[in-house]
């Protein structure tokens, strides 16, 4: 179990995203660690959830239906958690995702792709997928940061990003979402630098690689045995294996409280096993 950090009791978490599987967890630590707990999903089920299970182990959540990318549902989730748990404290952006319009099947091109009609290469890719893909990673991050940051302004606060492993070095078939978080670091960084003065600090968590529902078909095969992408992830990670969620609330905890890391902003930390560090050879 993680020490008690006490910069971080009674003060006020928002989470969207909050309940996918490394989110969640987050939320679930924050709330342990005597946050109260806002979990943003477009599924209100889905983030109702996990605030009951929270619930249920003492703490204190609620579930806000709310779309990131849509300016009115973000401001009536604010008004929602204002009146409920009070203003943001901190500000977890964690909607994400990826969409098969924006993914090739190929992890590079060859003579004879475009000619064949079973396979999508990067010339079939749909501009709508493309976009989804950009705008939920890197719009639903803005428009949060822009929602809940405005009463930071006052009295100082903190927003935690989540970039990813093909920020700094793109991962094949995936594009727009390599794109996209790299976006997710240079934002992390002009905010940090533009909200200093505020005393507002913007830093980043770069997960390694982690099974979840958005990443579970291009990691597993169907027979759930790891497919060839995954056993080069593998051979590219020192530690051998995946994360596991609970492998990012060290780095969480440390930076959401001010009294572990006040003099840190603008950085994002990757939490991989190694995977950054090592050529390869």
């Amino acid at each position: 179990m993680l020490p008690t950090y006490e910069g971080l009791t009674g003060k006020t978490a928002v989470v969207t995203g909050g309940s996918g599987v490394l989110c969640q967890a987050m939320a679930k630590e924050l709330a342990r660690q005597g946050m109260g707990v806002a979990i943003l999903n477009r599924n209100a089920a889905n983030g109702q959830k996990i605030a009951d299970e929270i619930k249920e182990q003492g703490g204190t959540a609620i579930a806000v239906s709310c779309d990131v990318l849509n300016e009115e549902s973000v401001k009536e989730a604010y008004e929602v958690v204002k009146q409920e748990l009070g203003e943001c404290d901190l500000l977890i952006n964690g909607a994400g995702g990826n969409h098969p319009d924006a993914i090739t099947d190929k992890e590079t091109f060859e003579a004879g792709d475009i000619e064949d009609a079973t396979l999508k290469s990067f010339f079939d890719l749909q501009l709508n997928g493309f976009d989804f893909v950009f705008r939920l990673n890197l719009v639903g991050s803005l428009i949060p940061t822009q929602v809940f940051a405005k009463n930071m302004t006052e009295r100082g606060g903190n927003v935690i990003n989540i970039s990813s492993m093909s920020a700094p070095a793109p991962m094949t078939k995936v594009p727009a979402y390599s794109a996209a978080k790299a976006g997710i670091d240079n934002l992390t960084k002009w905010l940090s630098v533009h909200f200093a003065d505020a005393g507002i600090r913007i830093n980043a968590i770069a997960p390694g690689f982690f099974l979840t529902e958005q990443n579970r078909g291009l990691l597993l095969n169907e027979d759930g045995s790891l497919s060839t992408r995954a056993e080069k992830i593998i051979s590219h990670t020192p530690q051998r294996r995946f994360g596991k969620p609970e492998d990012l609330l060290g780095t969480l905890l440390w930076l959401a409280d001010d009294n572990t890391s006040g003099f840190v902003t603008g950085i994002t930390v990757p939490v991989d096993g190694g995977f950054m560090a090592y050529s390869g050879v």
